[in-house]
Formats: C-alpha cells, sequence, structure tokens
C-alpha cells in the first residue's frame, strides 16, 4: 500500500473567518473545559505527510455557529465555508469540506446547503448532535434532513456539549465522556422519531466510533418491552438502520472500541478519522497505529483507511485521482 493513502473524515479546521466571527461575538472559550488549538495551513499539511494521509474532509467543531445567530451567523457560514472551497481548489487532491450551517435557523440552512453544496462544491454538511436542545430527530430538522438526502450529500454529525445547564461536570471537559453520550441520544432521537425509517438513503456519519450506540444496539431495541406505549414510534428495523450509519475511528482505535464496533456493522461502514488538531498528533500517529494492529488484513484495512471514504465521496475520488495523477506526470 502507498505509503501516503489514508483518507481522514474527522478533521477539523480553524480558518481566519471563523476565528474572526468568534472574537466578533467576545467569545473567548468556545467549548468549555476544552484547550482550544492553533490550526494552520502548513502544519496541517506536514501532519498529514508525517502520517500517510492523501486527504482529510475538514469540518469546523463545536460549537458551530451556536456561539451567534441571525445575520452574524449566516455571514459567518458563508464566510467559513467559502474559505472551505479555496482550500480545496488549491489543494484538490489533499482536501475536501464538510459545510458549516446557520441552524437553528431552519430556511437560512436549507439556502446555505444548496449554496455549499451545490455551488461550492463541498463534500457534505456538517451537523451537530442539537441546537439548543432540539436533536436531530425531531420534526423541527426534517426539511434539513431531506434537503441532505435529496442532494445525495454526506451528513458529518459531531457531538457538542450536553444542552443542560445542571448537568454535573466533575471538574472534567464535557468532551471527554459527554461527547460519546451525545451521538448515542441523537441517534436514538433518530430511530424513535422515525428519521431513519423515512429517509433510508440518509448518509450520515457517527464520529468516535458512533459514540456508544454500537454497544447499546441491542439494549435499544427493548423501548416496546419497557413500555409499551411507544409501540408507534418502535423503528421498523432499528439495527439495520443502524447499521447504515457510517463510523469513524476518531479516539477510538483500540482493540476494546474497534472489537465492539467490527462486532456490530460491517467493515464498510467504517471510515478513518484522527480528529485532529483538536486531539494532537501524537493521538493521530496512536490512530494510525491501532487501525494497523486491529486489521491485520491488509484489504480490509486498506478499505477503513481509504477505499470506504472514496466510495462515500466520489468528488473527492475524482480530485485525488486526479492529483495522483498529475504528481505521476510531474515524477516523469
Amino acid at each position: 500500500m502507498e505509503s501516503s493513502h489514508r483518507i481522514d473524515v474527522h478533521h477539523h479546521i480553524i480558518p481566519e473567518p471563523y476565528l474572526k466571527a468568534l472574537r466578533d461575538a467576545g467569545v473567548d472559550e468556545p467549548i468549555k473545559g476544552v484547550a482550544y488549538p492553533q490550526w494552520d495551513l502548513d502544519t496541517d499539511l506536514a501532519v498529514m505527510d508525517r502520517n500517510g494521509i492523501q486527504a482529510s474532509i475538514v469540518s469546523i467543531t463545536a460549537p458551530g455557529m451556536g456561539f451567534t445567530s441571525g445575520p452574524d451567523a449566516v455571514r459567518a457560514a458563508r464566510a467559513t465555508n467559502e474559505y472551505m472551497a479555496e482550500l480545496i481548489e488549491r489543494h484538490p487532491g489533499r482536501y475536501g469540506g464538510f459545510a458549516v450551517l446557520p441552524l437553528p435557523d431552519v430556511a437560512a440552512t436549507l439556502a446555505e446547503i444548496q449554496y455549499a453544496v451545490g455551488t461550492l462544491g463541498l463534500d457534505g454538511v456538517g451537523l451537530f448532535t442539537h441546537y439548543n436542545g432540539t436533536y436531530l430527530g425531531e420534526a423541527e430538522f426534517d426539511a434539513v434532513i431531506d434537503c441532505i438526502a435529496e442532494l445525495d450529500t454526506v451528513a458529518f454529525v459531531h457531538p457538542t456539549v450536553p444542552p443542560a445547564s445542571d448537568q454535573p461536570s466533575f471538574g472534567l471537559p464535557p468532551s471527554l465522556y459527554e461527547f460519546p453520550f451525545e451521538t448515542t441520544r441523537m441517534l436514538a432521537s433518530l430511530l424513535y422519531h422515525g428519521t431513519l425509517d423515512r429517509r433510508p438513503d440518509l448518509k450520515l456519519i457517527a464520529p468516535h466510533a458512533g459514540g456508544a450506540a454500537p454497544y447499546l444496539a441491542k439494549r435499544l431495541t427493548y423501548a416496546v418491552t419497557i413500555n409499551p406505549t411507544l409501540a408507534a414510534r418502535e423503528p421498523a428495523d432499528l439495527l439495520g438502520s443502524l447499521r447504515s450509519v457510517y463510523f469513524d475511528t476518531a479516539m477510538s482505535a483500540n482493540p476494546h472500541t474497534l472489537a465492539g464496533l467490527g462486532s456490530f456493522t460491517d467493515t464498510t461502514h467504517i471510515l478513518f478519522g484522527t480528529d485532529y488538531p483538536f486531539m494532537p498528533e501524537s493521538t493521530t500517529v496512536e490512530t494510525v497505529a491501532g487501525v494497523d494492529e486491529f486489521f491485520s488484513d491488509d484489504n480490509v484495512r486498506r478499505q477503513v483507511e481509504r477505499d470506504n471514504a472514496l466510495a462515500l465521496f466520489p468528488a473527492l475520488a475524482e480530485r485525488v485521482a486526479a492529483f495522483a495523477g498529475t504528481a505521476a506526470a510531474a515524477d516523469r
């Protein structure tokens, strides 16, 4: 396998347009308890090169546009998405992008999805598990889910801080353990509000190996057993719907987590992800080693590290192929 072949689907950027929006809003701690990293393009490419990452699909992590609202949120999302498009144009074989959206403003979000995916050509959209306490399965967001599915694009759903203001923290950052539970809450919301039954064509990535959802998958089927009045909300095939989701390896490339994930879903639905730079390069090194060790079969490992992502993102696959062809011609 070529030395630089991995496709990282969980890779964050913190570009100047986004930083400016944070500064303008007076935000000095974007994610509670999290040391906010610095990001620059040259360092990012160097980290990718050192770890055999051919291309990264970049996204904005929490709080997304949750620190602002109205026209300011729309402007900041547009400026950030245009930055992503410019990044891809300058480095077409190295980057893809998930658009940041001005939710919970649904009308503005629908317009931004059309612009970001249809006009800018971004590879998908970035969502968060909830917006002001409303999770993605709620009817308020049906139009957004429908738009994503009808455009045949991909939704990357990143966890965020739980909405409860009195949630105990034990003096620890919520990203440490609450983020996996947030992903589980979001998936339960989609399942029991009928979203995944209604939109079986939805392409969705649940990061960090799906949080606790693969581990709790069978337990999630017992809602009607516990409370028969929930029968009308029971998913037609909960386990099948959950297996239609894609999962990434960010912060999860260890034998315990991957064994659970691999026992639940097919390897065609596992994607390579690092969570850089919110997790440092040392964690990227761990992720590469953990994936290499666990997926000992070369063909399966190539699926996880590369082929699954290229199949899910055909436009990125075309850019990567064109870039490789240009590089080969230059070598000759």
